[in-house]
């Protein structure tokens, strides 16, 4: 069975939905790829999910080890290059709360930023950044 449907709604934008939820997301094509960026762009969406996926393996890892990150948040930077137009870079930056977390919890949480699946899944090429604001 299908995890995602996609329809083409025209106009450079699709509207996907998740089949077992039946949640959707809209996307554009970016204003600088002839879109008219009113919603993420495919290759936003790939950046979120490498950011989204280390944050939740990030939660798996935090809350085995009780380990409070809630209130955690990140920025996210896309880098596009062309010829071939694709993601050269994504920058993930990681603002923890203002809390007392040791050395060992530091590094337990960290220690798993590139070893979850949409890192490991993403081409080689794509330059993974990950920056620790503790």
């Amino acid at each position: 069975m299908a995890t995602i449907t996609t329809k083409y709604l025209g106009d450079l934008r699709t509207e996907n939905t998740h089949v077992q939820s039946g949640n959707k997301v809209i996307t554009d094509a970016p204003c600088d790829n002839q879109g008219k960026g009113e919603f993420f762009s495919p290759t936003d969406l790939l950046a979120t999910a490498l950011g989204s996926c280390i944050l939740t393996i990030m939660g798996i890892k935090a809350r085995d080890n009780n380990i409070d990150l809630e209130g955690t948040d990140m920025e996210i930077t896309k880098i596009m290059v062309s010829d071939p137009r694709r993601v050269d870079e994504v920058i993930v930056e990681f603002n923890f709360p203002a809390k007392e977390y040791t050395e060992e919890e530091k590094q337990l949480v960290e220690s798993v930023a590139g070893i979850s699946p949409v890192p490991l899944s993403v081409h080689p090429d794509l330059k993974q950044t990950f920056k620790f604001n503790w």
